[in-house]
């Protein structure tokens, strides 16, 4: 096995898991593999990552530390809906995967449709409080009128992008579940940045303000979501390729008992990223009791993290598409190897990555241009946010094998005790005592620490092995 390769992130990669081979910690095969469906889903999370980050850039740099902490405090509120749809289209993975890997095409096609339909039932509520209520909701958030409006402006117009978001998380996820993980990446990223132009022709060339940067989004989403049809329809796409899968427009629509595998396994995921998204409100309002420039400032950390966990996008999703499959032809010992394999290089990749961050955080601070010392404490929210994302890619590679086998509840108990019993309490304690900044920075670490020793604890007992075959496909 060479490290050779044109991709940089996948070049890196590989250059990491030879490192990992020689030393006999990995299979070297297994690294290929990994890499393959890795790397391009690291790609997409960069790219979708990115568009935020440059969103609360720009608007930074355009309107100062108040439309950074309306920005941010918006994300949440319309991220549950999201987080919520996302677990769906991740729980999809699983199904897809076992169903490919035993060539069971028909029950594939009415995995991904009953996947589009309750996750549309489900988070269509939530899209349309968002659009009738924005500003009620960020009054929960903040007190403060000019992060309020900032907020609201931009939470109105990106509600509409909701169900588009969505439905490219079920495609994506389809095609990641079947092996493919190029073609989401071409489409996702391109969308990216196609959004990145438009957001950035709105904001300072049409003086669009803060509703430019959501209806970049909602543009560009809805043209990511047409080229799935597309592709899914037809087999292939120009410039991307053929789908190793089609989808019909036809019936049946309706399969109870998938239904029922999607919601026993799906709820969980859901409900583990909306209490991951949702924890996110209580813990912006105690932020904001510090001031819109401290919040604004812990924003950015936030978005600094959220760049650094995207390995995490592409090692869960291997490691579920490879175990799903593997588990999908009843070969477990594989799929035991694949997950632990996948665990290994996910850790050391992240390690790796937020040595990197620590050195450049200097260089990576958006400036307001009428206030350089607008953003306090932004150093010591980005060194925490190194510390607390290695444990995110704990959490990432260990839940890959339980979202392919179905064992989806553990994670969810990680992130409830994680963000509610110790890093809330640990930013109040900053909030009213003289701990100050420091207890958001052991909030920032308590949020990820707890979740990965539960979520770890439940991969490494091998229970999730046995639960998988309640959720095979049956002769």
């Amino acid at each position: 096995m060479r490290a050779k390769s044109h991709n940089p992130i996948r070049w890196a990669l590989l250059t990491v898991g030879c490192v990992l081979a020689r030393l006999r910690l990995i299979n070297r095969r297994r690294v290929c593999h990994t890499t393959r469906l890795a790397w391009p889903r690291i790609v997409t999370g960069l790219a979708r990552v990115s568009k935020s980050a440059v969103d609360i850039a720009m608007v930074g740099v355009a309107f100062g530390p108040a439309a950074i902490a309306g920005v941010g405090f918006a994300s949440p509120l319309w991220g549950i809906a999201f987080a919520i749809g996302e677990g769906i289209a991740d729980s999809a993975v699983g199904l897809v995967a076992a169903r490919y890997g035993a060539e069971r095409y028909d029950d594939l096609d009415a995995a991904v449709k009953m996947s589009a339909l309750v996750a549309g039932v489900v988070t269509f509520p939530f899209a349309a409080l968002v659009w009738v209520f924005p500003r009620p909701l960020l009054s929960i958030v903040t007190s403060d009128p000019q992060t309020i409006a900032y907020g609201a402006t931009y939470l109105r117009i990106l509600s509409f992008g909701i169900p588009f978001a969505i439905l490219n998380l079920i495609a994506s996820r389809t095609l990641v579940g079947a092996g493919d993980a190029r073609s989401p990446m071409v489409l996702r990223a391109g969308g990216a940045l196609v959004n990145i132009v438009i957001t950035a022709a709105l904001i300072f060339g049409l003086g669009f303000g803060v509703g430019g940067a959501a209806a970049g989004t909602v543009l560009a989403s809805v043209a990511v979501t047409v080229a799935f049809a597309w592709g899914f329809i037809t087999g292939e796409l120009p410039y991307v390729g053929q789908f190793p899968i089609t989808l019909t427009v036809t019936g049946p629509y309706l399969d109870r008992r998938l239904m029922r595998q999607l919601v026993e396994i799906g709820a969980p995921v859901a409900l583990t990223n909306a209490a991951r998204t949702g924890g996110q409100i209580p813990l912006l309002a105690i932020v904001g009791l510090f001031g819109p420039n401290v919040a604004a400032a812990f924003v950015v950390a936030q978005r600094v993290r959220a760049l650094m966990d995207t390995p995490g996008w592409g090692f869960s999703l291997a490691s579920s598409s490879l175990v799903g499959r593997a588990l999908g032809a009843g070969a477990e010992r594989t799929a035991e190897g694949y997950a632990r394999d996948v665990f290994r290089f996910a850790l050391v990749v992240y390690l790796l990555t937020a040595l990197v961050v620590v050195a450049l955080s200097p260089l990576i601070q958006p400036t307001p241009v009428d206030d350089p010392g607008a953003l306090p404490f932004v150093d010591d929210f980005i060194h925490t946010a190194c510390v607390s994302v290695v444990f995110y890619g704990v959490t990432g590679s260990a839940s890959g094998p339980l979202l392919a086998s179905g064992d989806t509840r553990w994670p969810l108990y990680g992130q409830a005790l994680g963000l509610y019993v110790f890093a809330l309490p640990a930013a109040y304690l900053g909030a009213v005592t003289p701990l100050g900044v420091a207890g958001i920075c052991l909030a920032l670490v308590a949020e990820t620490l707890v979740p990965a020793l539960v979520t770890y604890h439940r991969f490494n007992t091998g229970r999730w092995k046995a639960i998988s075959r309640l959720y095979r496909p049956v002769d």
